[in-house]
Formats: structure tokens, sequence, C-alpha cells
């Protein structure tokens, strides 16, 4: 079963998520406050996070900058308005996915099973365990483990957010295709797109200076991104 870390001031909310989360094999822990929320995420195993953004002590923006300094864990936002400011946001802080408030409890349910999805490559925990895949994509000083969703710097593992690996995946897959920004969105975030391409400016530039020194995502003027690495293995 998978665990959850719900972060929301709110005491009402907690108790019924946690029981329907149950219906989906996914259990939920309630921290009402951030530095309690914290406590919980380094002292105990969590495979995802719903943050929401109006808290005490911290905002969810301040949270999820604190938790990206120390974890790649999914985190899924829950935002008052949900208006494309508080996305770019939230993605430029390394959120995976937002939901506005009110919401109902099925969909958010769909987006913690969709994060977990992306993290463990699809086919579940399981997956993480595989020893040896044909898939892996190895490029000069890049290698590239679609299986186990992990990524090699010149010999030194790279931690990167559910969105930053996806990204990076794609223009793996076809190194030296060049992708248009609504080719990425279309790709990562299919309907949810909103076609709001900053975004994707967005994780490319975070995506760089993870990958750095390597110099390998290319944009070209007026057309989009490009990995531009000797592919080693075929």
């Amino acid at each position: 079963m998978h665990r959850v870390l719900l972060i929301d001031d709110d005491e009402q909310l907690g108790p019924p998520l946690a029981t329907y989360f149950q219906r989906f094999e996914l259990s939920l822990t309630h921290a009402l406050r951030p530095s309690e929320g914290l406590a919980q995420l380094r002292g105990g195993v969590f495979d995802a996070a719903i943050l929401d953004v109006m808290l005490p002590e911290m905002d969810g923006f301040e949270l999820c900058r604190t938790i990206r300094k120390e974890s790649d864990i999914p985190i899924v936002m829950l935002t008052a308005r949900g208006d494309v400011m508080d996305r770019v946001v939230g993605l430029e802080l390394g959120a995976d996915a937002y939901l506005p408030k009110p919401f109902e409890p099925r969909e958010l349910v769909a987006h913690i099973q969709t994060v977990l999805r992306r993290r463990h490559g699809g086919s579940g925990p399981a997956a993480l365990t595989a020893v040896t895949d044909p898939g892996v994509l190895v490029f000069e000083g890049l290698t590239v483990d679609p299986t186990r969703r992990s990524v090699q710097r010149l010999g030194e593992a790279v931690e990167l957010t559910s969105t930053e690996f996806d990204l990076l995946h794609l223009l793996a897959r076809e190194s030296g295709r060049v992708f248009s920004r609504d080719d990425i969105l279309n790709q990562l975030r299919g309907h949810e797109a909103d076609l709001y391409t900053r975004a994707v400016d967005i994780v490319v530039s975070r995506l760089r200076k993870k990958l750095e020194p390597l110099d390998c995502i290319k944009t070209l003027r007026n057309a989009g991104y490009s990995l531009a690495l000797r592919r080693l293995v075929p």
C-alpha cells in the first residue's frame, strides 16, 4: 500500500480523505502544520505528498521548495484559485500536479495515482527492483533508465522530479529530434496541459541545471528542444 502525506491545516479534511483513500489501497497521513509534515517526511517513508498552498508557518510554495532541497518525492499541490500563475510558480519549484479547491476526492486520487505511475515507470513498485532493462538509454556522459526511472550524469546519480524525468526520457528516446513546446506538453500532460508553454521552459531550465556540466539540451529558436548527445548503446 502506497503511503501519502497530506499537509493541510484543515482538521476536518484528513479523516474522511484517509477513509476514502483506503478504497484505492492508499494510506493517508495528515499533518496540520508544515513543521510537523517536514518532520514526518524526514522520519518516515512516503510515496507522495499533498501540499495546501495556504498554510501557517510557511505557504505551500515555500514548503515545496524546502522539500525539493531534500527529496524528489512526487508532490501534488492544492491551490485556492488554480490559476495559471499558481501552477507556473509551483512547477518552477518542483511540484508534479495541481488541483484547485474545492475538489472531488476521486480527482485527487487520480492525480496521486498518476504521479505514482510516473514515479514507478507505470508498472508499480516491482519495476524498481528490475536488475537489467534493454530499454536503458546510454549516451556520452548520460544514462537514462526508464524502468528504474533513474539518471546518471558522468557516473553520478541525479535526482529528478517526475516531470523532469519524463521530459528527459522523451528527448532521449529520439535524441536529435526537435520537439516543439506543444509536442512536449501533449506528451507530458495530455489534456491537463492547458497550453501554458512557459511551463516547458521552466522544466527545461531546471533540467539543464541538474545535468551540468553536460550541455545536452539544445534550444532551436522558434522550433523547440532536442537532446544533443551521441548515443553509445543503440
